[in-house]
């Protein structure tokens, strides 16, 4: 039995609720209370003590949404998302072109516009000029767009007369040519025609992240990487490889995208399948694109671009066939909807295909919500993924997309929790940094980075609330709230120890907090 004592510990069972201790035994809490009266009752049977020296535990944080091996990859390619204009960026990519092989490709992620004083997108025909024996992939922050060079368009076989793609757009000049510029499904044109990942680099990639993310206090994630990287095994495997009992130790809930769902029948997997540490979770589907690129659905025109409502990825058919898929295997489903066009429709579909087993299905992002959606998703078994840093991120040049009208019920997290509808909180890494205590201050503050100025005050969450998205939100996503996002008897002995008291803090010091120690199973997996 391990002792853990020596500060304020949150148990996050309801807002100002702490006790001096823990006990726990072969990873799951066996008491709490406290420190001299759990000390004695135990004292013959506890093996180990751990003084938090002043530090303040909370149940352990987890990420509901975010892309594990992406993050890995973020932490291995040239990272864009820093950059404050067109030139820099291609500053950068004309340093990193010097030092590859010839005929290396040239990845970069993050490049995003908007935070830009010219807000342009860079052209093929620039990426030229700084290599044509490279093919060049770069991602946008958004990860629904990317940019490639007339090299990458020339392997990927793409011409004039190459057509849009279900659910995707290639951009295209006057004359029908491609500028570049790919967006959603039209990317997939182009990573086919990059060279396949080694297992090693996916290991590689998912040992970077899962150390990066216990750094940042975090003790699982819910990710969605098993289609991109070569096929289902080879990626299901390089997690099974590094997240175990005998190398890191991390709770990873893996979304099965809907292009492998015959590779989990064919190796007789399903919902809640695999190891200790690493199990398969919801069926992942899109259902649009982003708001960056002008691809979310909205059931109105664009604001600043009139006459486009985005991009639906699949035909209602289409949509209703995936997610009788799921029903057949008794998955629930876990949807990327960011407009308002686009959550009505899953919504619907989910009422008229219900979920018999008692699990949730997911929403993930919901930005762009109306009040008789609100009301519909209230009637709902569903949990909505949110990313409060996207507050941070989106504004102020999300109004321009979208209009005054419709921002009254856009990122509007403190509207649906008061509407009684289950929130999970998430980062949606790499597109945004992976430390969720920068989600728990874009929550409370709903301070823009982009000209620091506050937006929607009356949406600002509590601490506690804010908290509750990555603790006790994350663990009602997959249905395990009885033995996940507390710290309680018969809990998994799972924390998160910051240097200070996140409730003692103003908004806008919240991402000041240093992690001291991470804990998954009773371990201390991290310790600064």
């Amino acid at each position: 039995m391990e002792l853990w004592y020596g500060g304020k510990i949150y148990t996050m069972k309801k807002e100002g609720d702490w006790v001096e201790a823990v006990v726990t035994n072969e990873g799951v809490i066996t008491a709490t209370g406290d420190t001299q009266g759990l000390y004695q009752t135990y004292k013959e049977q506890i093996d180990e003590e751990h003084d938090l020296k002043g530090a303040v535990m909370y149940p352990g944080f987890t990420d509901s949404h975010l892309h594990i091996i992406g993050h890995g990859e973020r932490l291995m390619r040239l990272d864009l998302s820093f950059m404050k204009s067109a030139e820099e960026v291609i500053q950068a990519l004309k340093q990193h072109a010097e030092q590859l092989p010839a005929g290396e490709w040239i990845i970069g992620d993050g490049w995003n516009e908007n935070q830009w004083e010219d807000k342009r997108i860079i052209h093929k025909d620039e990426l030229d000029e700084i290599s044509t024996d490279h093919p060049m992939m770069l991602t946008r922050v958004c990860r629904h767009a990317l940019l490639a060079n007339s090299r990458a368009i020339e392997m990927a076989g793409i011409t004039k007369d190459t057509p849009d793609p279900q659910g995707g757009v290639i951009v295209r000049d006057d004359k029908g040519e491609s500028t570049g510029y790919f967006h959603d499904q039209g990317q997939e044109l182009i990573k086919d025609a990059m060279p396949e990942v080694t297992p090693q680099y996916l290991r590689k990639a998912t040992e970077l992240a899962v150390n990066d993310m216990h750094t940042y206090g975090l003790v699982g994630g819910h990710s969605e990487d098993l289609n991109y990287y070569g096929g289902f095994k080879k990626t299901l495997d390089a997690f099974t490889d590094i997240i175990n009992e005998d190398r890191y130790k991390f709770r990873a809930h893996l979304l099965v995208h809907h292009g492998v769902i015959e590779d989990v029948d064919a190796h007789q997997l399903g919902f809640k399948k695999g190891t200790k540490y690493v199990e398969l979770g919801a069926l992942k589907i899109f259902s649009d694109g982003a708001l960056g690129g002008r691809t979310a659905w909205l059931s109105e025109d664009y604001t600043d671009d009139p006459g486009n409502k985005g991009v639906a990825i699949h035909t209602e058919e289409g949509l209703a066939s995936l997610i009788g898929e799921a029903r057949k295997r008794q998955m629930p489903i876990a949807v990327h909807a960011i407009g308002d066009a686009a959550v009505e429709a899953v919504a619907d579909e989910i009422a008229n295909q219900p979920l018999e087993t008692g699990e949730r299905d997911r929403i993930i992002h919901a930005q762009i919500l109306r009040p008789e959606l609100i009301e519909k998703l209230k009637d709902l078994d569903v949990v909505l993924d949110l990313q409060p840093t996207f507050v941070a991120s989106d504004f102020p040049w999300v109004m321009d997309r979208i209009g005054n009208v419709r921002l009254k019920t856009s990122y509007s997290w403190k509207t649906l929790l008061d509407a009684g509808i289950m929130c999970a909180g998430g980062s949606d890494a790499p597109i945004e940094e992976i430390n969720p205590l920068l989600g728990i201050r874009a929550a409370v503050d709903r301070r823009a980075t982009y000209d620091n100025q506050v937006y929607q005050t009356e949406e600002r969450l509590s601490v506690y609330e804010a908290i509750s998205l990555y603790t006790k939100g994350s663990a009602q996503a997959i249905k395990k709230e009885d033995t996940q996002g507390i710290i309680e008897e018969n809990y998994v002995a799972d924390f998160t120890v910051l240097d200070r008291d996140l409730f003692a803090l103003k908004p806008h010091e919240l991402a000041d907090a240093t992690v001291t120690m991470t804990v998954v199973d009773g371990d201390v997996v991290y310790q600064r």
